[in-house]
């Protein structure tokens, strides 16, 4: 996906309250902006990065400024939660993961097991339907290896477990890791984190649920889902 009008540039001074930032623009400007992710951003928050942000003018935005990438371990790092559907949508149509290749139908916002909706679902005629959760993964600790999540996630293990049970319903059920950052060959899953949710994707896994992660190539032109790369855990739930 482009950006249009193109992202500008900054360094953050500081994020807090999960959904705010303060920036200085090139010029000088200090500005107060507004951050699309409050997650922990674990590693991406260090005061003096640089820092592009989208701009927009609707009158019933408070600011005006969204930060959407960080220059983070020398590479830039998407922020925004609110791509990864969307990066997705496209690396599916593109045909990115040709296991989920030919369905003629592409669904977003379902509504699906216990009072949730699931991101993506797939239908074509003759064949299951196939359940798609979207997770966004921007952190690293090791160099060449993303890791998901950054924090204790229970939402993401209620998914796992609802994932499951579709599969049992004779659907399919795929994870689909958006890694939004280039500088990595593999994911693993932070049991030092969240050992729970690791223990519920293992389960998961077993239980026939997929997992597939894609990375993506992040510019201040555009963020594209360019490969897929293996997932360290589908090795070890394979053993």
């Amino acid at each position: 996906m482009r950006f249009d009008p193109p992202l500008v540039p900054a360094t953050l001074v500081q994020r807090y309250k999960r959904f705010l930032f303060d920036a200085v623009l090139d010029d000088g400007t200090p500005i107060t902006g507004s951050c699309p992710n409050t997650g922990s951003m674990r590693g991406l928050t260090r005061p003096g990065s640089r820092i592009w942000m989208s701009l927009h003018d609707s009158p019933t935005r408070k600011y005006r400024h969204m930060l959407e990438m960080v220059e983070a371990d020398r590479t830039l790092v998407g922020i925004n939660t609110g791509l990864p559907n969307r990066l997705a949508e496209e690396a599916l149509l593109a045909g990115l993961v040709p296991s989920l290749d030919g369905y003629g139908t592409l669904r977003r916002e379902q509504r699906y097991g216990t009072n949730s909706r699931i991101d993506i679902l797939l239908t074509e005629p003759g064949r299951p339907d196939a359940y798609v959760e979207v997770k966004n993964v921007h952190f690293i600790r090791k160099a060449g290896l993303a890791e998901f999540p950054d924090t204790v996630t229970k939402r993401g293990t209620k998914h796992l477990e609802e994932m499951a049970r579709m599969v049992t319903q004779g659907h399919r059920a795929i994870m689909l890791y958006i890694i939004q950052r280039s500088d990595c060959d593999a994911m693993s899953l932070c049991e030092d984190l969240d050992p729970t949710y690791v223990e519920g994707f293992r389960r998961a896994a077993k239980q026939g649920v997929e997992a597939y992660a894609l990375r993506c190539r992040v510019a201040p032109q555009e963020i594209v889902a360019t490969d897929l790369v293996a997932i360290d855990e589908l090795r070890a739930c394979a053993l």
